[in-house]
């Protein structure tokens, strides 16, 4: 593919800057080939192109970086901007109550999980920003997803070689299509639950939602 022929070239030029650049951006909510890159890198890496350790750490520090730069862009501008343009979308002050109340209870989960998922590791981070996910909470999970992910995934392109990615790309698909099935239960879920959700969401936030302070 004219795609992947690129890619590898780019990764052959820039080596680790390359891995680094472009996981960073999709981590920040880009779209661009990070976990690509990361594969890519680590087949260059098991032909004694690059060092494996090497490709690894830029890989997840690209990750934790580029997820935090996602999670300020949503802290600082998405939730002003849900909160005042929300109900054109239909999402009151209620559910974007719910929203940040249920973020703040599996934030961590997301964050950790959405990793793995394509569509999710490009905008996990931004939606923890959005919903005010503790800071700190958030990069313990970012850290962790970003660690574990990229030594996955390095490690396999590293052992397999090009083999790996297809053993990657059905995994992922399917961890994406888990992810769409469980947030339309999880949707349905809340339709049918919304009053008591609703009220739970306010006995843990009560009063106005205000918009996150600026740090």
């Amino acid at each position: 593919m004219p795609f992947l022929h690129h890619l590898t070239g780019f990764i052959a030029h820039y080596g680790y800057f390359a891995v680094f650049f472009l996981v960073a951006l999709e981590s920040a909510g880009v779209p661009m080939p990070g976990e690509t890159a990361l594969v890519s890198a680590a087949v260059f890496a098991a032909t004694g192109s690059l060092n494996i350790v090497l490709v690894v750490l830029c890989a997840a520090a690209a990750a934790i970086l580029g997820d935090n730069c996602g999670y300020w862009v949503g802290r600082e501008f998405g939730f002003p901007l849900v909160y005042r343009y929300g109900r054109y979308i239909r999402v009151d002050e209620g559910r974007l109550k719910v929203a940040q109340y249920l973020f703040q209870r599996h934030g961590g989960k997301i964050v950790f999980f959405g990793r793995f998922v394509a569509v999710l590791r490009a905008f996990a981070a931004f939606l923890a920003g959005v919903n005010h996910l503790a800071w700190p909470r958030f990069l313990l999970f970012n850290a962790l997803g970003g660690v574990i992910w990229a030594t996955i995934f390095g490690a396999g392109g590293y052992a397999l070689g090009h083999a790996f990615e297809h053993y990657a790309r059905p995994v992922g698909i399917a961890a994406l299509i888990a992810a769409a099935i469980g947030a339309v239960l999880a949707s349905r879920f809340i339709a049918h639950h919304e009053e008591s959700i609703r009220a739970e969401a306010e006995a843990a936030i009560p009063g106005p939602l205000v918009a996150p302070k600026r740090r």
